[in-house]
């Protein structure tokens, strides 16, 4: 959501800011502009839609010159997308270019001050109050007139700054919207996430809340809103930059779908060691384990979906009670939360607005906050006691499917490790777990074997209007995630159900030619699901079913069957959602919809 890039340093700017941008695509936006300053004046260029209408505009950065700029994908929050809302946005006097992720709250407030003060204002966004803001305080030195306006600012804000009264300086400055700085020779960045300056720089730092950044081409300085400077240890990145290229795929999306393997075992294989569960520097004690009274998990979206999973395969490995609460909805709610409680927190990028407002509201009330995330050093992960990441490695598509995959796996391994430390699974029962585990990564893989038959079906599917998704127990809940992926990428409308309830409603939607998306993988289950499938066929439903191999039966039943590798029930949602993640997959290519970045979507949604 929103994409922010600074550059200063000797090379000419609006190339750079360009090319990080373009790495910043995924996070979803509708429009683009940069501003770059040259001397005693900045030249400023955005637009509506996509990437490359600004690069052709500018002809790939050349009509521009500089050495200092700012760069900006928008994701449209206050005011329709347009040429004018785009950022950046400039102070009246047009001395001051401010880029901004986030929402600013009191918008209202402080433009009506503003406008009394002369004042006037050409887009319909929040973040024009902020440059306007900025330059009401400003009286010679920026630093000061930054601090003084974050003060009077309320909501969510990264903001990245140029001034023509600081011809060598660029300014940044964060509250609960990510900003990375960039460590380079003779050059700094400033960016949202790490791809956009991954080719640049391999060090960055990461910024805390309301820490002000001044940055030269040989230094740089965080301060404090006291102005005290901060000393930060440097992160140094160590995936390759070809992490983040699509390696010959059409598209990032089937990439990391084909990537789950790997993820799985690099999420998995490095925390079992010698036949024992080893999360990593987690401090959470046997006795704080045996010592819990409730576990809440929260989520949102996909992430949302791996908390309904990890409810089912907690409360049975572990015997603790389970609530699963989207972020959301929880923060507003007045939560009885307390110190015997543990509350997990799911997010990809570990910058989530809600579920970070979340894990504050749960911290507040004396619950220990444990993270499964991906990105290293994430404000969710600064915030929270322990931390177990996912290792899934850059993840540019807004569709989830591999960090989906591996915060299954870490909530596999986090229910055995508590059901193993209360004395809920024995040592019998963890050997075959344990086993289990890590033989996904090669049952995955056989998936893959065989998927031309998915892809013909999908090609036959892709006309459809509504498909409706149904599952009981486990099944369920990768049903939500398989309804999730198909609208989020193809625009058809699904929805998903407990099967169970198909009378209780849902039946009545069901007309000749349906398409029902059965899952059938749950062996204490499958006779209750087979009675279901014939509830929707009588009907006139056409029903694709997912099966455990060797449960032939269901092909009586449905139309076209896909079989996954056996293996413990607990464990089927890891399988069940490669096929599910596929079909959505391909019924999106052969609509031509834009798969990696769906439209009114973002990747990480860092507003409420």
């Amino acid at each position: 959501m929103c994409g922010i890039v600074g550059y200063i340093g000797n090379e000419q700017a609006a190339p750079i800011l360009l090319g990080g941008l373009e790495k910043l695509e995924y996070r979803g936006y509708d429009s683009a502009g940069v501003a770059v300053l040259d001397g005693d004046k900045i030249t400023m260029v955005k637009t509506k839609g996509r990437l490359k209408v600004l690069a052709d505009k500018i002809h790939d950065g050349a009509d521009l010159h500089g050495t200092i700029g700012i760069g900006h994908t928008r994701w449209a929050t206050h005011g329709a997308p347009s040429d004018i809302n785009s950022h950046p946005h400039l102070s009246r006097n047009g001395k001051i270019a401010l880029v901004h992720n986030g929402i600013i709250e009191n918008y209202m407030q402080i433009k009506a001050l503003l406008e009394g003060e002369g004042y006037t204002f050409v887009s319909d966004t929040d973040t024009e109050v902020v440059s306007h803001l900025i330059d009401y305080y400003y009286n010679g030195n920026m630093i000061d007139a930054i601090i003084k306006a974050i003060h009077r600012i309320e909501g969510s804000y990264a903001l990245g700054i140029i001034s023509v009264d600081h011809p060598g300086e660029l300014f940044a400055v964060r509250k609960s919207s990510p900003l990375i700085v960039g460590i380079g020779n003779g050059e700094n960045y400033i960016a949202s996430d790490i791809p956009a300056i991954l080719s640049r720089t391999r060090d960055v730092y990461f910024l805390e809340d309301n820490e002000i950044v001044w940055l030269k081409g040989d230094k740089i300085k965080i301060l404090d809103t006291d102005k005290h400077e901060i000393k930060k240890d440097v992160f140094h990145v160590d995936w390759d930059v070809s992490a983040a290229e699509k390696g010959g795929y059409e598209h990032f999306m089937i990439k990391e779908i084909m990537e789950q393997p790997k993820a799985i075992e690099d999420t998995v294989c490095p925390r079992i060691q010698g036949g024992e569960i080893v999360l990593d520097d987690i401090k959470l004690t046997a006795k704080q384990i045996k010592a819990l009274s409730k576990i809440y998990i929260i989520g949102c979206g996909s992430a949302y979906h791996v908390g309904v999973v990890g409810k089912y395969v907690m409360e049975k490995l572990t015997r603790i009670p389970v609530e699963v609460e989207l972020a959301s909805e929880f923060r507003y709610r007045d939560p009885i939360i307390g110190k015997d409680d543990l509350v997990i927190i799911i997010s990809q990028s570990g910058e989530t607005a809600d579920t970070l407002a979340a894990l504050r509201e749960a911290k507040k009330r004396g619950a220990r906050i444990l993270s499964v995330v991906n990105v290293v050093g994430s404000s969710i992960a600064r915030e929270s006691d322990d931390v177990l990441y996912t290792w899934a490695g850059p993840e540019i598509s807004v569709a989830t499917t591999k960090a989906y995959s591996t915060q299954l796996q870490a909530m596999y391994l986090i229910a055995m490790h508590i059901g193993i430390n209360n004395g809920k699974i024995d040592e019998e029962q963890k050997e075959h777990l344990l086993a289990e585990i890590q033989t996904l990564p090669a049952k995955v893989r056989k998936i893959f074997e065989d998927i031309a038959p998915l892809q013909n079906y999908a090609s036959k599917k892709y006309g459809s209007k509504d498909i409706f998704f149904l599952g009981r127990g486990l099944d369920y809940c990768v049903a939500l995630e398989g309804s999730l992926k198909l609208k989020e990428i193809s625009y058809i409308h699904s929805e998903a159900y407990a099967a169970g309830e198909l009378k209780h409603g849902p039946i009545s939607l069901i007309e000749d030619g349906s398409l029902v998306v059965a899952l059938a993988t749950q062996e204490d289950l499958f006779e209750k699901i087979l009675s279901n499938i014939k509830e929707v066929k009588a009907r006139g439903a056409k029903v694709f079913a997912i099966a455990q191999e060797g449960n032939t039966a269901i092909e009586k039943e449905a139309d076209f069957v896909v079989y996954i590798p056996k293996t413990e029930n607990i464990f089927t949602p890891s399988l069940t959602v490669v096929p599910l993640q596929l079909f959505s997959y391909y019924v999106a290519v052969n609509k031509g919809c834009d798969v990696d970045k769906p439209r009114n979507l973002a990747k990480s949604v860092t507003v409420e």
